[in-house]
């Protein structure tokens, strides 16, 4: 079994020795064997370390990991837990990226891009600026955009409209996590973490949360246009009706 010294087991990770420390401070790397004045550490150790930097290049914090760990250790499948995280954080739109400069941004928009609107959207997470090019993250929106500016919306209203509507979705994506805290992956139940018979099911089941909470907001929101637009029709449209087309005429 191949040994390594700190340096050396740094190096095979693709890590820092400080970085080896901090997870040694933090419980998460067990202490290498020592031989005098000389401190080794294994294939394991380089596996550990491995998994520690993995975790948290996905957003685990040190907790998290040491909890993870210790799962593990206690006889829980990792791989599982890790499948049900593969699960929930999974992408939810199937679009590939489409990679344009700003001159076919334009053509495509159909009018110059002030930098400002870049910078905007940018912030918004339409758009990731990579060199010279634009990484339309969504040709969806992209697609909604330039439908919006031919029917005569301008772009600053354009940009203040996805703003409101990313808040509100935001605001809908913690309500169903709420649910999914409470109810599908209670993480304040005694029996959390589950157990690892329990994860396939758990996860089955937080798959399907994609398409019900897709269609849950879509449904609704047809409904809700559906009565907009009718109150906008009598409120607007009613009045100029009535005065071309009076009563008895």
């Amino acid at each position: 079994m191949a040994e390594y010294r700190v340096d050396e087991l740094a190096r095979a990770a693709g890590t820092t020795v400080g970085n080896v420390r901090v997870y040694q401070d933090r419980d998460l790397l067990p202490a290498p064997v020592r031989r005098g004045r000389a401190a080794f550490y294994s294939e394991a150790h380089l596996a550990r370390l491995r998994l520690i930097r993995s975790l948290l290049e996905r957003g685990y914090t040190f907790a998290q990991i040491r909890e993870l760990i210790t799962a593990w250790q206690s006889g829980r499948d990792l791989t599982d837990l890790l499948g049900l995280e593969q699960v929930l954080t999974a992408p939810w739109s199937d679009e590939p990226p489409t990679r344009m400069s700003l001159a076919e941004l334009a053509i495509e928009l159909g009018e110059p891009i002030a930098p400002e609107t870049i910078k905007r959207a940018v912030a918004l997470g339409v758009f990731e600026r990579d060199g010279d090019d634009v990484v339309v993250r969504s040709p969806r929106l992209l697609h909604t955009c330039r439908e919006l500016l031919a029917a005569g919306v301008p772009m600053p209203v354009i940009l203040h409209l996805a703003g409101e509507v990313q808040r509100h979705t935001d605001e809908l994506a913690a309500l169903f996590l709420r649910m999914v805290d409470k109810h599908v992956a209670p993480t304040d139940s005694p029996e959390w973490p589950p157990g690892a018979e329990q994860i396939p099911e758990l996860a089955e089941r937080a798959g399907r949360l994609r398409p019900l909470a897709q269609a849950t907001v879509a449904a609704f929101l047809a409904r809700s246009m559906s009565r907009s637009l009718s109150d906008w029709v009598a409120e607007r449209l009613g009045p100029l009706l009535k005065r071309q087309y009076p009563k008895g005429s």
